[in-house]
């Protein structure tokens, strides 16, 4: 068992290098950092060839007040297992200094890459948001507690919250 979650953690980790790789090609310039997108879940079970999770989010920027979205993400590909929670933090990239509330709300697509035995890491690349301008990157740091091993795409919808 220890060897197959040092196999996992391996693979999610050569999975996340690409991942920051390709996001670092794929933002244009004129983008700025934001500021912050955290996520947070309960329980979710993967389905072997998707999943969907909901989550309660918060972004944070430097002098504004919090601002708060629901998430619902679907994935497709292999995802196999069971955890008891996720958090996730997204660097949030967009042409304008200070967005205004509920300015990245939308649909976001990209890849995503996890394994957890326990504990374990994961990763994505989502664009998308107004009219595509948004970038959550470099990747998003996600921490799963259970058992799980995940890859393939992802897609988020950001809805704004309470």
């Amino acid at each position: 068992m220890r060897r197959r979650s040092t196999v996992l953690t391996a693979f999610a980790g050569a999975m996340l290098a690409a991942l920051v790789s390709t996001a670092q090609a794929q933002q244009p310039v004129q983008k700025v950092q934001v500021g912050v997108l955290e996520c947070k879940g309960g329980p979710s079970i993967g389905f072997i060839v998707g999943a969907v999770t909901n989550l309660a989010c918060v972004l944070r920027v430097n002098g504004l007040p919090e601002d708060y979205y629901i998430a619902t993400i679907q994935k497709i590909g292999l995802d196999i297992g069971i955890t008891e929670s996720t958090a996730l933090a997204w660097s949030v990239f967009a042409p304008i200094a200070q967005p205004g509330r509920g300015d990245i709300a939308g649909t976001y697509v990209g890849v995503d890459a996890m394994a957890a035995a326990v504990v374990g890491v994961g990763g994505n690349v989502l664009l998308g948001g107004s009219n595509n301008s948004i970038a959550l990157q470099p990747l998003s740091v996600q921490a799963e507690t259970g058992l799980i091993v995940a890859a393939g795409l992802e897609s988020m919808t950001l809805q704004p919250g309470r």
